[in-house]
């Protein structure tokens, strides 16, 4: 590629829906606008009933941009701002990955071991398993950003997308991308498999663990205490396979933004509910709460 052929680009611009008709565009605005209320109300929420709280999701860094691209039929994001929501973007989701993991192995030592559950999971032990998952996760995320930061960019600056994801950057680079398609795929697959891998082994011992339990009542106790967390897994790792680790020649552009919104819109506002409304120590504070104001 000619060096004559090459701008600087310094801002993208987020398509997002924008070929759809404008009283369209403004529904969809108001769909997201209304998710995105019950998701920040849900999470607020538990941060008022408990006195410390779990990360549950991923930051907001997606969907405000996705109100803005659809009400006003695109939305324009600088080149650091595109590149820093894709690091954030990208080394959240590879930290939920290993937090699901610590959750499902905090799971199976309460569920195997629940007379030593306090000795194993001690504060030291709770400290490095929630640590390590995100210094894992945003490490590795910055060794894939960085070529994609160095990516040039022709005449195209449009994303047909609502955020900077790495597939339609390179779609518009004039970059080789060889680098960074071998980076993803080297990190890529462990990053998911381990995590998942780990999973699968947790909850293979604790399914044989509750079939031992001799009543019906304790079996459906002990599972119910996983249901929530699985529910979580499925959707989590059922997006990412779809989107990340199918070829992506069998997608249409509208399929991966379908899956690109059950991701980063849908799965955030319904992890308050599955996380925590279903937990019975919730549901008695939000009790306690609706006495105390009347």
């Amino acid at each position: 590629m000619s060096p004559n052929n090459q701008t600087v680009v310094t801002e993208f611009l987020l398509q997002a829906f924008g070929n759809l008709h404008s009283r369209l565009s403004v529904l969809i605005f108001y769909v997201f606008l209304v998710i995105f209320g019950l998701t920040i109300t849900g999470n607020l929420l538990i941060i008022v009933l408990v006195t410390t709280g779990r990360v549950l999701i991923p930051p907001f860094n997606i969907v405000p941009n996705i109100l803005r691209a659809s009400l006003m039929g695109g939305a324009k994001i600088s080149y650091p701002g595109c590149i820093s929501q894709l690091y954030f973007y990208g080394g959240t989701t590879v930290t939920e990955c290993f937090l699901l993991s610590v959750m499902s192995y905090d799971r199976y030592v309460a569920i195997c071991f629940p007379l030593h559950y306090t000795s194993i999971m001690d504060f030291n032990t709770r400290v490095h398993l929630m640590a390590w998952p995100w210094i894992l996760g945003f490490t590795v995320n910055f060794i894939a950003i960085v070529p994609i930061a160095n990516f040039n960019f022709c005449k195209d600056h449009i994303i047909d997308h609502f955020y900077c994801d790495a597939a339609p950057l390179q779609k518009i680079s004039c970059s080789d991308t060889s680098l960074i398609e071998f980076i993803s795929f080297v990190f890529s697959t462990p990053l998911f498999i381990v995590p998942c891998g780990l999973i699968v082994i947790s909850y293979v011992y604790i399914f044989l663990t509750i079939l031992r339990i001799p009543s019906t009542a304790g079996k459906q106790k002990a599972f119910s205490t996983c249901s929530s967390h699985l529910i979580v897994v499925g959707m989590f790792y059922g997006t990412l396979i779809t989107k990340y680790m199918t070829p992506s020649q069998g997608h249409s552009l509208l399929v991966n933004k379908i899956i690109s919104l059950v991701h980063t819109v849908f799965t955030p506002m319904v992890n308050p509910l599955i996380y925590s409304f279903r937990n019975q120590d919730i549901r008695h504070s939000i009790n306690g709460f609706k006495g105390s104001i009347k």
